[in-house]
């Protein structure tokens, strides 16, 4: 099993570019990673730490490919006590609904048992053309984070 499972959910390809940059810096640190786009609940061990990056479109929604694994959490209420995780949202402040994705995927894992490492960081692609830069800035903390948990 993986040090760290990286989940994400695109709709263009933005959360995937910045899971799988993340997921070298952390190999290159030493962690062995897993990196999964739009899994399904079923494909996830129910323990160990994941690292889940979505973008936001549409009106707050999840990527298609992302919402059944929201919608799995929240109807089979699995425990994930074991699980630690760690959450970055994309998206624009042009909208009212910034970064509500990654919120309700933080809610349900929470919801289900799992423990937050650190704060979820929230990347406005206004203010950040490549997004993969405050993420791996980020990044750096959340694995002294890890280390101290």
């Amino acid at each position: 099993m993986a040090d760290i499972t990286l989940i994400s959910g695109s709709t263009l390809g933005g959360a995937e570019y910045v899971a799988e940059h993340l997921a070298e810096k952390l190999e290159d640190t030493g962690f062995s990673t897993e990196t999964l786009h739009g899994p399904l609940l079923e494909d996830l061990a129910l323990q160990g730490t994941w690292l889940v990056v979505s973008s936001t479109h549409g009106a707050g929604d999840l990527p298609e490919n992302l919402q059944p694994l929201l919608d799995d959490l929240n109807e089979q209420k699995p425990d994930l006590s074991q699980v630690r995780f760690g959450a970055i949202g994309i998206g624009s402040r042009e909208y009212d609904t910034f970064c509500q994705a990654i919120e309700k995927l933080e809610a349900s894992l929470k919801a289900c048992g799992a423990k937050q490492i650190g704060e979820t960081l929230k990347i406005n692609i206004l203010d950040h053309d490549i997004p993969e830069d405050p993420a791996e800035e980020w990044l750096g903390s959340w694995k002294n984070l890890l280390n101290n948990d």
